[in-house]
C-alpha cells in the first residue's frame, strides 16, 4: 500500500494499516522537501512506475485537496481503504474504496459511506446514513439515524446531527454544533441550534 500525502493525517492512517497487518511501501507528496514520515520513505510526486500495480490511499485531510489529487491521478488506479481493528463496522454497512475509518469509530447497519472519506477517531455513523464521497466526519461527531451528508462536506469535531437531517454538498459544520434542520449546499453553519452563517461561492 502507498499513501499520497505525507502529513499528520498520514501518520494516523499508517497506524491503522499497521494494526491491520498491511505493509506500507512508502508515500508520495508534492512537497519535494519531505523525505520521510515515521521512518517510511517519501518519494516526491506520484510515480506510476514506482507505484506499479499496488493500491493507494490519498492521505490528505482537506476534502477539496483530496478530491483534486484523485481527479488528477490515473482513472484506472487501485484504491485501498483502512479500517482500524478497533472500529466497529456493521456487516450490513458499506464502506467504499479510498476511505479511512479511524480508531473507535462506529458505522451501523445500512449506512453507506462513499469514496475517499474520513470517518475519524470515535465518530459515529448510525443506521441508514448516507455519507457522500470526500466527506470528513471529524473526531467524536455523531450522525444519528438516516442522516445524509453531501459530497465534500466537513462535519467538525463533536457535532451532533439529529435523525433524518440532510446536509448538502461542500458544507462546513462548525465544531460542537447541534444540527436540527437541513443545511443547503455550500454552507458554513454552526451553533446550537445550528444555523447558516454564510454561503460559499467557490469552494
Amino acid at each position: 500500500m502507498f499513501l499520497y500525502g505525507a502529513s499528520g493525517h498520514a501518520k494516523v492512517i499508517i497506524d491503522s494499516l499497521k494494526a491491520m497487518g498491511v505493509s506500507v511501501a512508502g508515500l508520495f507528496d508534492d512537497n519535494l522537501e519531505v523525505k520521510s514520515l515515521l521512518d517510511y520513505p517519501v518519494y516526491g510526486a506520484f510515480d506510476a512506475e514506482r507505484f506499479g500495480n499496488d493500491s493507494l490511499i490519498v492521505s490528505v485531510g482537506v476534502n477539496n485537496i483530496r478530491k483534486k489529487i484523485v481527479d488528477k491521478l490515473p482513472v484506472d488506479i487501485s484504491y485501498g481503504k483502512a479500517i482500524h481493528p478497533s472500529a466497529v463496522v456493521s456487516e450490513y454497512a458499506s464502506v467504499d474504496m479510498g476511505t479511512v475509518v479511524m480508531q473507535g469509530a462506529i458505522i451501523q447497519a445500512s449506512a453507506v459511506v462513499g469514496k475517499h472519506c474520513i470517518i475519524n477517531t470515535g465518530a459515529s455513523v448510525d443506521h441508514d446514513c448516507i455519507v457522500g464521497d470526500f466527506v470528513h466526519i471529524s473526531p467524536h461527531a455523531t450522525l444519528c439515524g438516516d442522516v445524509t451528508v453531501g459530497e465534500g462536506s466537513w462535519i467538525a469535531a463533536g457535532v451532533t446531527v439529529i435523525p433524518g437531517v440532510k446536509i448538502g454538498k461542500w458544507c462546513v459544520i462548525g465544531a460542537g454544533s447541534v444540527v436540527t434542520k437541513d443545511i443547503p449546499d455550500y454552507s458554513l453553519a454552526a451553533g446550537n441550534r445550528c444555523r447558516v452563517i454564510k454561503r460559499f461561492v467557490n469552494f
